[in-house]
């Protein structure tokens, strides 16, 4: 697989898929590594997304992450140059005390290299929004389960299930379109709700638990691939498409293992002393275990 278009993806392409029948794609990615490989898969967005707290750096909730902290991953995405949009997530209480403050932290993960930020919240959050695009930031909504919130919502949970909360749902939705937002995630909706809010709104829907009716769908590159972690369930929206962390696993203890019993390193994997070198080396009464082949110079690979 690769990518459709060598042509950089932009909010304003995104806005415009809407109808095109062909659902947008988008994966999370925190560094360089991952962000290769989602690009190459050919992802429309990469979101770095503040769940880095959870599935890379080892926090119960997202609560735990600083603008400082997506600014340092947006930049290693960033970095690779995708062709993929980078949204970059805005934490918490980086848009909830004042205007200034919200269009700055915005401003910084922009100098990092997102061409797009992301904020949870519906109605309530449309100063931010406006603020944001004043300053000329692309900005994605995000509604339905909103993870920052989870102490207000009793945990992470399923939004929308009673018909007064389903049209709330919607109601942010067209709200967060008219203020221009270029594209909304739905997070933990009944397909139903998601339907409504799809065909409710003229920007496109990315889904997460939302069902098969949004214009896109997003999942957690960690948990697509499968680096779940010990004693962490992924809930029921989640198709793991690889078991990374098991295959990892085993791979780092098959090194273990070579180490442990003497097989690695092997003299292929050696770096030798040069015939020349090792007959003074001999003739001053060291002994040494290997010759070189050819005296010509190795290649150094980078250091870890």
């Amino acid at each position: 697989m690769g990518a459709s278009t060598q042509v950089p993806m932009t909010a304003p392409r995104i806005r415009h898929s809407k109808g095109s029948g062909t659902p947008l794609v988008m994966v999370t990615a925190y560094d360089a590594p991952s962000a290769r490989v989602v690009d190459g898969a050919g992802a429309d967005m990469i979101l770095v997304g503040d769940s880095v707290a959870m599935v890379v750096l080892g926090y119960d909730d997202t609560l735990q992450v600083t603008t400082d902290d997506m600014v340092h991953h947006v930049g290693a995405v960033a970095r690779t140059r995708p062709n993929a949009l980078i949204v970059g997530d805005l934490p918490w209480l980086s848009y909830h005390v004042s205007r200034d403050e919200t269009v700055h932290n915005a401003a910084k993960l922009v100098r990092a290299g997102a061409g797009a930020v992301k904020l949870e919240g519906g109605r309530k959050r449309l100063e931010s929004v406006a603020a944001i695009l004043d300053a000329e930031i692309p900005v994605m909504g995000h509604i339905g389960l909103t993870p920052q919130s989870i102490h207000a919502l009793g945990g992470f949970k399923v939004q929308g299930k009673q018909m007064d909360a389903a049209q709330t749902i919607v109601d942010d939705a067209i709200a967060l379109a008219e203020a221009g937002c270029f594209a909304i995630v739905l997070e933990c909706v009944p397909d139903g709700v998601a339907r409504m809010v799809t065909d409710s709104v003229d920007v496109p829907t990315i889904g997460i638990g939302a069902g098969r009716h949004c214009d896109g769908q997003v999942l957690v590159f960690h948990d697509l691939l499968g680096f779940a972690g010990v004693g962490r369930s992924t809930p029921k929206f989640v198709r793991r498409y690889a078991a990374l962390e098991e295959t990892a696993t085993l791979a780092v203890a098959h090194f273990a293992d070579d180490v442990r019993e003497g097989r690695y390193p092997s003299s292929e994997e050696t770096y030798h002393m040069t015939d020349q070198m090792a007959d003074v080396f001999e003739s001053s009464g060291l002994e040494l275990s290997s010759r070189a082949e050819t005296a010509s110079e190795p290649t150094v690979s980078p250091p870890v």
